[in-house]
């Protein structure tokens, strides 16, 4: 991270230094505050090394957010519809959207997981964890959500459920260049030189609150447009999920007619079934009649052909005697 700071702010620095190898934050922070010492701002020196070292899950955020912002910003988007839908929503539509809420955690804790071993850094069970708490949390608070976007974690987040969010990220300023360093000056004239430099610092302290107050000013007329976005996509979202509650009503409308039709079918089918089944009862009753009246008759018969056999041998014996 060579080079002097010429004309830098401070979120630039972080960026670059949130960006970089964890294991060597520490020497490329110190090393640029150096730089800072050296061009001559004591302040962004001193609010450099002020800058804390990202834990391992705050880091593999940062790199997330980095690699894949589009998903990450819709994520945030996609919670402020959440909260602004879900009192419109029934408790099944908003248990599918909670599903496919923690099913977007999921999958984008996997993305960070592998964006992180691509930078030669796995990802164990607890830090996936402590990332997908973040996530979760920048869903759902939008201080939170824009901690996230922000890119320069240096702790994770986590969300209590009641308003509450944990972890920080560094408040940056707009750190302009130093002006340059008056020129060395005789004894008789220090005293002009003191006013000079005072005239200058109160001039670039002028210079930093107006340009604190146009970039607050430039973030409400951007938390004013996100505001109307996420009212009128709540809006679309709430008629969405009106019409379709409609269309349930009338399925569920058609299926119970149906169920109507299909019992009225069964109570039918049940008293075909008994008749058949008494009608069949009474068929073998008849059949088991014949079958012994079968057996009687071949009884019988057997009986009339063994007596005809007896008759006959006796006659020819009497013929023969």
């Amino acid at each position: 991270m060579g080079g002097r700071l010429a004309i830098v702010p401070l979120d630039d620095v972080a960026d670059e230094l949130y960006a970089g190898d964890p294991d060597e934050f520490v020497a490329d922070r110190n090393a640029r505050a150096a730089e800072a010492r050296a061009d001559g701002d004591r302040v962004l020196a001193k609010e450099i090394a002020a800058l804390p070292k990202p834990s391992t899950a705050a880091w593999v955020v940062n790199v997330l957010v980095r690699a894949h912002r589009d998903e990450i910003e819709a994520l945030v988007e996609l919670g402020g519809l959440l909260r602004e839908a879900q009192e419109s929503l029934a408790g099944d539509q908003l248990r599918a959207l909670n599903a496919q809420r923690g099913q977007l955690l999921s999958a984008l804790t996997r993305q960070a997981a592998a964006r992180a071993r691509e930078r030669g850094r796995p990802v164990s069970t607890a830090v996936a964890g402590q990332v997908e708490e973040t996530l979760r949390a920048a869903m759902a608070d939008p201080g939170a959500g824009e901690a996230v976007l922000g890119g320069r974690l240096s702790s994770p987040l986590s969300y209590s459920g009641m308003g509450g969010v944990t972890g920080v990220r560094p408040q940056l300023r707009v750190v302009r260049e130093p002006a340059p360093a008056p020129p060395r000056r005789s004894r008789a004239g220090e005293d002009r030189g003191d006013g000079d430099r005072r005239a200058r610092e109160e001039e670039r302290l002028r210079e930093r609150e107006e340009a604190a107050r146009r970039a607050a000013e430039e973030q409400h007329r951007r938390e004013v447009a996100q505001a109307r976005e996420e009212a009128t996509a709540a809006a679309e979202l709430a008629e969405e999920t009106a019409v379709r509650a409609e269309e349930e009503r009338d399925r569920a409308g058609e299926l119970d007619e149906r169920h109507e039709r299909l019992r009225a079918r069964v109570e039918e089918l049940s008293v075909e079934l008994a008749r058949a089944e008494e009608e069949a009862g009474e068929a073998a009753a008849e059949l088991r009649r014949a079958e012994r009246h079968r057996t009687t008759a071949e009884r019988q018969a057997r009986d009339a052909a063994a007596a005809r056999d007896r008759a006959l041998a006796r006659l020819r014996e009497l013929e023969e005697g």
